[in-house]
């Protein structure tokens, strides 16, 4: 069932976007970059899609957690699996903006090249299983929500590293915020 937010919920302003990506190499000899993770108000820069970034960011910032990373596919599965995108914003317009501003160096990123498995299940709903063939075992596995939570505590706590000093910098010129009244 989508998770539903009342619309008079506060606005987080320090929360963060994580999605999936083709991956790149940022050099010859780098590590595959596959994962991506944002300011929330990244979305909100005048080089990626409008009004589709700030809907978008109206969506990702209401009744969040200070500090809460939200995966594209939370977002996803709070939308009615995918259902209502439609109505907020072309998602994969705007993660193409944002991933060409963060390698052009005009925001902050957190580039991730996370494992296949770890990868898979921030691709996936809040509730979802995955299960994958250990070919070296002969058997499968099966990971599922308390996998994902893991996963984004890890990720949450070297981005608590990275931002120990300052927060990652959404950019310049930034549009303002969808307005909400109360």
């Amino acid at each position: 069932m989508p998770q539903h937010r009342p619309d008079h919920a506060a606005r987080a302003t320090d929360v963060y976007l994580l999605f999936a990506h083709e991956p790149y190499y940022p050099s010859p000899s780098a590590h595959e970059i596959n994962t991506t993770l944002v300011a929330a108000d990244s979305l909100l820069h005048p080089r990626v899609r409008q009004p589709d970034g700030a809907q978008i960011h109206d969506r990702l910032t209401q009744g969040r957690e200070s500090k809460e990373i939200i995966p594209l596919a939370t977002l996803t599965h709070e939308l009615g699996g995918g259902a209502d995108w439609p109505a907020v914003g072309d998602w994969q317009s705007v993660t193409i903006d944002l991933l060409q501003l963060a390698r052009r160096g005009k925001c902050d990123a957190f580039s991730l090249g996370l494992p296949a498995i770890e990868r898979v299940l921030i691709c996936t709903g809040p509730h979802s299983h995955v299960r994958a063939f250990d070919t070296a075992a002969g058997q499968f596995n099966s990971y599922g929500p308390p996998e994902r939570a893991a996963v984004l505590a890890e990720i949450s706590a070297y981005l608590a590293c990275l931002v120990a000093e300052h927060d990652l910098w959404p950019g310049d010129g930034l549009l303002p915020p969808l307005f909400r009244p109360a």
